[in-house]
């Protein structure tokens, strides 16, 4: 039977196939139109992509607090909750420090540095990231409204659960009416959602060929081996981490990537974990991930599950520096893995947040921050599409193993069982 007949979309016209079209075509219109020549072109590109992630952004806040709230309002057992937390923070921290491993592995083999010359001047204009004492004070919102008002995940994922657990303590009868408001709000965020994702290549052309127009692919030439290293990397700490765990969880690693496909190429086309979250919520909840669990376990790891991030800060750091002519030893290195272990959960409201890690980083070992930002700055764009990613695959992957170690894991949906 053939697709038309059947009632389904031909190959070609799968959300998926559209997706890659848009990035084939965003490239080469981004390389006929370089923005210096014809800034009109650059400048419509740039409102598809900003308008597309700007539609995004205005569902990821009110689905995320409404599932999170139903899911655990819904339960009741309010000591599920913390365990869930543990759990999560459990993997968070392991998965963290295998993307050091393989980061730290990967810059000394490859070397990315040599070769690379320091610019003599750099200023970034980066923030700091906050201290131990900063980041634990900024779990808690004192006004909920203007957390959501600047989409503060971490404060959203706290005042949500807060307000989860009290409805799970006033009962089911009190609870019930405010639980079905959220709920059915959660459902018409979801249609909406998917009203927004068929825009989804326009946004894709939008930001490819904004980024080609303006940095070009020459650009690459002289970095081709620190672009290609942090690339090599991210694939190995997949197949390492990814679907190692998900065996083990006894998911079908290949249903799984099949239906993270589409978040993964948002949020790889448009360099925005935010684009790629409310499909990824809604993919992982169709794998059999509950609602209240995705609702949690996807925020949070925006915070404190940084895979691809995280491995990238280590492989750029050690890079700069390279090409510095710095050695470091293999102390200072573990040291500076562990730092970056710490610092990398107080910056994920910071815009730039990769880059200001590093410059924290090269400070606090003597390597020169500013210039060393400004090395990588003119690839940062196509390596943070390579990063951003890997993160949403990773705190999918996180969703899916707190899921089955909870035991929760298809009790809503028909769930991705392995054979």
């Amino acid at each position: 039977m053939t697709g038309a007949a059947s009632g389904r979309r031909p190959a070609w016209r799968s959300p998926t196939a559209l997706i890659l079209d848009a990035l084939v075509l965003g490239v080469v219109l981004g390389g006929l139109l370089p923005a210096e020549a014809h800034p009109a072109s650059h400048a419509a590109f740039q409102f598809l992509s900003k308008a597309f992630i700007n539609l995004i952004r205005m569902l990821v806040v009110p689905l995320i607090f409404s599932m999170l709230v139903v899911g655990i309002g819904k339960t009741g057992d309010v000591r599920a909750v913390g365990r869930m937390g543990v759990k999560a923070l459990v993997y968070f921290e392991a998965a963290t420090t295998v993307a050091l491993v393989i980061g730290l592995a990967f810059a000394n083999a490859v070397k990315p540095g040599f070769g690379l010359t320091l610019p003599a001047t750099g200023e970034t204009g980066l923030a700091r990231p906050k201290g131990l004492v900063e980041t634990l004070l900024h779990l808690f919102p004192s006004n909920p409204v203007e957390a959501m008002a600047r989409q503060d995940m971490l404060q959203i994922v706290v005042f949500a659960t807060l307000l989860g657990v009290a409805a799970a303590h006033v009962g089911a009868g009190r609870a019930r009416p405010f639980l079905a408001f959220l709920d059915s709000a959660a459902t018409i965020l979801f249609r909406l959602t998917d009203y927004v994702m068929a825009l989804t290549p326009l946004g894709v052309l939008g930001a490819m060929a904004a980024a080609v127009s303006e940095h070009g692919v020459d650009v690459l030439a002289g970095y081709a081996k620190l672009v290609a290293s942090t690339y090599a990397a991210l694939v190995v700490f997949a197949l390492v981490v990814f679907v190692p765990v998900l065996k083990v969880s006894r998911v079908s690693v290949r249903r799984f990537f099949a239906a993270v496909r589409e978040p993964f190429l948002i949020a790889f086309s448009t360099a925005s974990s935010e684009a790629a979250l409310p499909r990824a919520l809604e993919r992982v909840v169709e794998l059999g991930v509950p609602r209240g669990v995705a609702g949690f376990v996807l925020p949070a790891g925006y915070s404190f599950n940084l895979d691809g991030s995280t491995l990238y800060i280590v492989l750029a750091t050690l890079t700069i520096a390279q090409a510095a002519g710095r050695h470091l030893t293999l102390a200072e290195q573990v040291s500076m893995c562990l730092a970056f272990m710490l610092t990398s959960k107080g910056v994920a409201a910071v815009p730039r947040a990769a880059l200001v890690i590093i410059a924290a980083g090269c400070g606090s070992f003597g390597l020169p921050a500013e210039a060393g930002v400004a090395l990588i700055l003119a690839v940062d764009g196509l390596m943070d599409m390579a990063r951003t990613s890997v993160n949403v695959v990773g705190n999918c992957v996180a969703a899916v193993v707190v899921a089955r170690w909870e035991g929760v894991f298809g009790t809503e949906t028909g769930g991705a069982t392995a054979p």
